[in-house]
């Protein structure tokens, strides 16, 4: 199919980066991420809006739309230093679950059988199902692992009298072998659901589940330091999905399950930026952002920089292969980092 564009709104690429067509692959020959528009939200089980993120993610910044964006952190700009490039949204109506993931899979599956990481914007969470099984199909089947930033499981079976919805996409893609449970790292869980038999199901797989009470027990760089080093094990690539609602409500109201308790916007930035210089990321997403609940757009701006900070750290980890070299967080800002 031809580049869709834009679902809603007016045709904006993310911060003005160019454009390409998923379905020409030369339109994205040289590229090393593509990102791509999930505008679902049929799959919610309580406040819906989340289709309308992919646009909300793309243009929620303060700064020109110019394609640019150096990291004062990184010392590199994300969206230059890598080849980037925008697909537009692919076309998915709410109202079919079924027809929209089934759009949504060959899309990422192409990109990344060209050599390109899909970055894929959401969209609700039902879109992760998809997004990882167009990976693994290309990566190889079972040999994703998956990281997994959310309050909830997403573990569950029947919602609704559906299989498919935002609170399954884990459990669908483990049935399938598109993921291996014991790959499978969760954290920032907490509240209250599931229940013991979910819960039952998912220690039958041997997946492993951060809860914010162990995160808060133990720090955030431990769980990280754990969770990186068993995705990276027997692995050929790690998928990070990044739910939203991870992050407290004071810091993301804009979506559609909102948990007290969660992470901070400042521990989600500098836990995506780890995960994606330390890891072989072979895709990711953003989702669960649903504008109609945001307020000030702060929801829609931590979003758009975890994209950022993703980006600006897979740029960071090329570069310091390129030159056998590390980044160091600790440098002061001004001292020469190279």
């Amino acid at each position: 199919m031809a580049r869709y564009g834009a679902q809603y709104g007016p045709d904006l690429t993310f911060l003005g980066v160019p454009e390409c067509d998923e379905s020409d692959a030369a339109s994205y020959a040289d590229s090393d991420v593509v990102i791509v528009g999930a505008p679902f939200d049929g799959g919610t089980s309580a406040r819906p809006g989340a289709r309308f993120g992919p646009k909300a993610l793309r243009e929620s910044c303060y700064l020109p739309m110019d394609g640019s964006r150096p990291s004062l952190a990184l010392r590199t700009d994300g969206l230059v230093d890598l080849k980037v490039r925008d697909a537009g949204d692919v076309e998915m109506y709410s109202g079919d679950a079924t027809a929209a993931c089934a759009a949504l899979e060959p899309v990422v599956q192409r990109i990344a059988e060209n050599g390109a990481i899909p970055l894929i914007l959401g969209g609700d969470h039902t879109v992760t199902w998809p997004n990882v099984t167009g990976v693994a199909r290309a990566i190889g089947w079972g040999r994703v692992s998956i990281i997994h930033f959310d309050a909830h499981a997403d573990t569950g079976n029947i919602e609704f009298g559906s299989l498919i919805g935002h609170g399954q996409p884990m459990r669908r893609l483990i049935e399938s072998g598109a993921a291996r449970g014991d790959r499978f790292l969760q954290l920032g869980l907490r509240g209250y659901w599931p229940e013991p038999e979910t819960l039952s199901w998912m220690a039958e797989q041997h997946m492993r589940s951060f809860e914010m009470t162990e995160i808060s027990a133990r720090g955030l760089d431990e769980v990280l330091a754990e969770a990186i080093t068993i995705a990276t094990d027997d692995c050929d690539g790690v998928f990070l999905s990044v739910d939203i609602d991870v992050a407290d409500p004071g810091h993301a109201p804009g979506t559609g399950t909102p948990e007290p308790g969660g992470l901070t916007g400042r521990q989600l930035l500098d836990a995506v930026r780890r995960i994606c210089y330390e890891a072989p990321i072979v895709g990711m997403d953003v989702v669960e952002v649903s504008p109609p609940y945001d307020q000030s757009d702060i929801t829609a701006m931590l979003g758009n920089r975890v994209v950022l900070e993703g980006l600006s750290a897979l740029a960071r980890a090329k570069e310091d292969a390129a030159t056998n070299s590390r980044w160091d967080p600790t440098l002061p800002l001004l001292a020469d980092r190279t």
